[in-house]
Parts: C-alpha cells; sequence; structure tokens
C-alpha cells in the first residue's frame, strides 16, 4: 500500500480577531530564533501558520513590517533576560553596592542573552529604529522598560546612590551599551567564537569591571 503523498499546511480561516496576527508573529520569532533576521520570510510565517499569503497582509503589509514586530518581542525578550538577572539580586545590599550590582547584572543579562538566543539577538538590532522610538511590544515583563531604558534606570541608581558623578551621567548609557555589545558580537560573530564558556564568562566580568570603573 502506497503512502499517501505529502500536503502542506491545510489553510485555515477559523481565526478570531488577533489570533492570526498573534500566530504570524509566533511563527516570525520561531523562524527568526533558527536563524536570524533574514530568515523572517512573511511567505514562510503564513505556512506556518496554516493559512494563505493574502490573509497576512491584513495585519503585516509587507515582510519589513513582520520584521519590526518580531524585533519589538525580540528587544522584550533582551529586556525579560536582563530582568532576570537583576532579579537575583539581594534588595538588602547598601544603596550603592546594589547600583553598582544591578549595572553588572543588565550588562551579564544582555551577553547571557546574546549567546543563548543568537538569531533573536541579531533580530533584535536588524531594523535602523532610534532608541526612544522602540515600540511598546519591547519592553520587558515586570519593569515595563526596554533593555535601554534598564540600563538608564540602572545607571540612575548609580547616580542616586552617590556612586557615579552626576557630571558623569549625561551619554553614560551609549558608553556602557556599545562597550557590551561590542563584546556580544564578537562572542557570537567575530574571532572569540568558539572560546570555551569559562574563558567567555571571564572576559565578560572584566568588560564589565571596565564598564563599572570607567563609570
Amino acid at each position: 500500500m502506497t503512502a499517501p503523498p505529502a500536503t502542506s499546511p491545510t489553510a485555515r480561516s477559523t481565526y478570531r480577531h488577533g489570533d492570526l496576527r498573534r500566530a504570524l508573529l509566533e511563527a516570525g520569532v520561531e523562524l527568526a530564533r533558527n536563524g536570524g533576521p533574514d530568515a523572517v520570510v512573511l511567505r514562510e510565517a503564513t505556512r506556518r501558520a496554516g493559512v494563505v499569503p493574502n490573509a497576512a497582509y491584513r495585519h503585516f503589509a509587507s515582510r519589513l513590517a513582520l520584521l519590526q514586530a518580531v524585533r519589538a518581542a525580540a528587544l522584550s525578550a533582551v529586556a525579560r533576560a536582563m530582568e532576570a538577572e537583576l532579579a537575583t539580586l539581594s534588595p538588602s545590599r547598601q544603596p550603592a553596592d546594589y547600583a553598582r550590582a544591578s549595572v553588572r547584572a543588565v550588562g551579564a543579562g544582555y551577553l547571557r542573552f546574546a549567546q543563548a538566543e543568537t538569531g533573536l539577538f541579531r533580530t533584535a538590532f536588524a531594523t535602523p529604529v532610534d532608541v526612544d522610538d522602540a515600540p511598546d511590544e519591547a519592553k520587558g515583563g515586570q519593569s515595563g522598560l526596554n533593555p535601554f531604558e534598564l540600563l538608564g534606570a540602572a545607571l540612575d541608581r548609580l547616580v542616586a546612590a552617590g556612586a557615579m558623578p552626576p557630571e558623569h551621567r549625561p551619554g553614560a548609557e551609549f558608553l556602557a551599551w556599545s562597550a557590551v555589545h561590542g563584546l556580544a558580537l564578537l562572542i557570537i560573530d567575530g574571532p572569540l567564537r568558539g572560546l570555551p564558556p569559562a574563558q567567555v564568562d571571564a572576559l565578560a566580568q572584566r568588560l564589565l569591571d571596565m564598564v563599572e570603573k570607567g563609570l
């Protein structure tokens, strides 16, 4: 008895309002997770969602529109990873110690996410959008802040605790972010690829030391 021929997913017409957009976005996120921003293709997302391609245009008019939505979801995932690191800190520390630890935590969360979710990390920075224009979907969980805002809040705590001179605060997030983001790229796409995890972690700790002392 011969096996029946393989078929493509059956097109669905029963999505409630909003369900299809969510299904397409979830498909796009999985594409990004496995293949980075170049893998986010609208036709493939509709195939995975089980609908005909024309059905997607009501929610995403183009591939770029889907990519921007996936990018926002990826930024939110970065923020949640940073929040998870912050949640490990003890709030009973002295204010200056807690402030310093929080700066390190947001940096450590950022670096860990880059290594654990490389496809989403690449996608988070795949389209040129100003940091001030990040959509609400890019914000994290409990804090309601996006990754850049989480870093800014940690730096504000340094100033409030007297651990950083107020005159050093303007623009400090750009300096800290560029250092940590640069190391992340070297680890996932550059000459530091393939280093043993222990060596990568040691480099990350030294970088965070440098950022903390440099601020």
